[in-house]
């Protein structure tokens, strides 16, 4: 299995805390049928994407990223010590995502931006860790980078209810006066760009890096499943505009269809990356 990634100027590194069945296919995706996973579930337990139940298999991982000016986060995972509403992910106290991130011969210090694709739980629960009862930035030096129009959004949901992930997240980081809020056209010197892609949630990005050429694309939450590269309009059930995610989603492959970009996705089975290739009406992410 494959952690180490090397393409133009960049060394891309997988820092994985768990990969594990996660929802059943047929519930986490509303529109599958039982006809369409049974033409699949063969490919697909063979590719490590559903297991013997049916479940699907997701791993759940940061990207850290070298470029010859910065090293970047890429979603921060899970998380330690914090409220959820999945038992695997509730308050746990495990050294699985430190362990990996000290396999790529890095520790918080050497971080300069963590990037957020979106603000979900299992995308930013690392930002923070609790500290003598306080939540304090994981990464103490680094500039944390949220979409505005996504930190809108969530502070408008939070706003009405406390959303635990937002509070215990995101806040501490913009209390610390850590944070970044950008728009779709940001960029951090010549590697780094943001992609807007909504649907998941409204402010949902992708960032493109490289010198100049989309080298390397980091896609978060526009898609979970091989499955859903082969058919791209099966949304899954937490996507807050399904419409609009599987149009964003076919547009993003079509972008990099064919292309030498390599597609680093947040929770395909291991290896995770790999470059878009048409298949039928479809597209493969097939492995590097």
């Amino acid at each position: 299995m494959s952690l180490t990634f090397s393409v133009g100027d960049l060394t891309i590194h997988r820092v994985i805390e768990q990969e594990t069945p996660f929802f059943p296919a047929l519930e986490f995706i509303p529109g599958l049928t039982p006809e369409v996973l049974a033409e699949n579930r063969a490919w697909m337990r063979e590719a490590k994407a559903l297991d013997e139940q049916d479940a699907l298999l997701l791993c759940f991982q940061s990207y850290v990223i070298k470029s010859p000016h910065h090293t970047i986060l890429v979603d921060s995972c899970i998380g330690n010590d914090k409220p959820r509403t999945r038992p695997s992910w509730n308050m746990k106290t495990d050294d699985a995502y430190m362990r990996s991130l000290a396999a790529a011969g890095m520790s918080p210090g050497d971080i300069d931006f963590v990037m957020c694709t979106h603000l979900h739980a299992d995308h930013i629960g690392w930002n923070t860790r609790l500290e003598n009862g306080h939540w304090v930035p994981t990464f103490p030096k680094a500039r944390y980078v949220f979409a505005k129009r996504e930190f809108d959004y969530w502070s408008e949901q939070n706003a009405k209810a406390e959303v635990p992930a937002f509070a215990d997240s995101v806040l501490p980081v913009v209390e610390a006066g850590r944070h970044e809020l950008v728009g779709g056209d940001h960029q951090i010197g010549d590697h780094v760009r943001i992609l807007p892609t909504p649907g998941h949630t409204p402010g949902h990005v992708a960032f493109t890096l490289g010198r100049g050429k989309d080298d390397a694309v980091f896609s978060g939450d526009l898609i979970h499943s091989p499955l859903q590269a082969l058919y791209p309009e099966l949304s899954m059930k937490f996507d807050v505009d399904q419409a609009q995610a599987a149009s964003t989603r076919r547009s993003f492959l079509e972008r990099y269809c064919d292309t030498d970009t390599l597609c680093c996705t947040a929770h395909f089975p291991s290896p995770s990356v790999g470059k878009i290739r048409r298949k039928g009406s479809g597209f493969v992410c097939a492995a590097v």
